[in-house]
């Protein structure tokens, strides 16, 4: 399928993942004319589900900032999606598609903090998103994914951060934005993503245990209603900001990572 010629617009990219950075990152580059298809598992477990892709693997659909991503069933349905002006995405986690599209960049951006299988053999030019990875061995190129002075930077040799376990800070919040599983079971919400909580307020269920918010804000993210979960998952987030746009807008994070990525693959076919 990649017959098309070098230049940036012509390349095609397969992004495995579709969570809110891989989003983060297809978005950039399908709104920079870059031919992009997406890969996913059967049931995706996305907390910003607002913008996150993962979506169409449940609603055929999911629209993100004007760009669209479509679930199809087969790679006989890229070409057609790509003319839709949309993002294809499959249930894939393997990424199998890859041997049919022949990607001029595979862009491992399911952020599980361990390799889980690609190789620089997948694709011309191969980037894995942060820790997990080790450029020049595993993949051509990794992005620095940990906040901080170093986010988005491209690493040529070695690897990521270490994942540190410990959210973001927003407005002096860290690991206290988290809303966590306080046991095992199914998640039952009584909130949507976008509504307003106050500190303490119960805003689902997990069997019989309450879920709980620990400060003001806005919901940002959280689970789809009926995901089986365990103690200590977590679930969603509040943004202490209590911006209602936030929530369905890509994140300064996201855009950075995708920034870093776009100039990994311009540097590479243009160098």
């Amino acid at each position: 399928m990649n017959d098309m010629n070098r230049n940036p617009n012509g390349l095609v990219v397969l992004v495995k993942g579709a969570g809110e950075m891989a989003t983060g990152v297809a978005h950039r580059l399908a709104s920079s004319h870059f031919k992009v298809c997406m890969t996913e598992v059967s049931n995706p477990q996305a907390v910003r589900r607002e913008v996150a892709f993962s979506e169409a693997i449940f609603d055929l659909e999911k629209e993100v900032e004007g760009i669209t991503a479509k679930r199809i069933e087969s790679s006989d349905h890229i070409s057609d999606t790509w003319r839709e002006g949309k993002i294809p995405i499959l249930i894939d986690p393997d990424a199998k598609v890859r041997d049919v599209l022949k990607p001029h960049v595979l862009i491992d951006a399911t952020l599980a903090k361990k390799n889980l299988g690609s190789k620089m053999t997948d694709a011309p030019l191969t980037i894995g998103l942060g820790p997990g990875f080790h450029a020049g061995r595993d993949v051509h190129l990794v992005i620095e994914t940990n906040r901080g002075h170093d986010l988005g930077r491209i690493i040529s040799s070695g690897e990521a951060e270490p994942n540190t376990g410990i959210p973001g800070a927003i407005s002096g919040y860290t690991e206290e934005r988290v809303i966590r599983a306080p046991t095992d079971g199914i998640l039952r919400t009584f909130k949507k993503i976008g509504e307003g909580v106050k500190a303490n307020e119960k805003i689902g269920i997990v069997g019989h245990a309450s879920v709980q918010t620990r400060i003001t804000g806005v919901i940002r993210g959280l689970l789809r209603d009926g995901t089986e979960v365990w103690e200590g998952m977590k679930l969603g987030d509040v943004d202490p900001r209590g911006i209602k746009a936030n929530c369905y807008t890509i994140s300064d994070k996201a855009r950075t990572i995708s920034g870093g990525v776009l100039q990994a693959i311009l540097e590479h076919f243009n160098g």
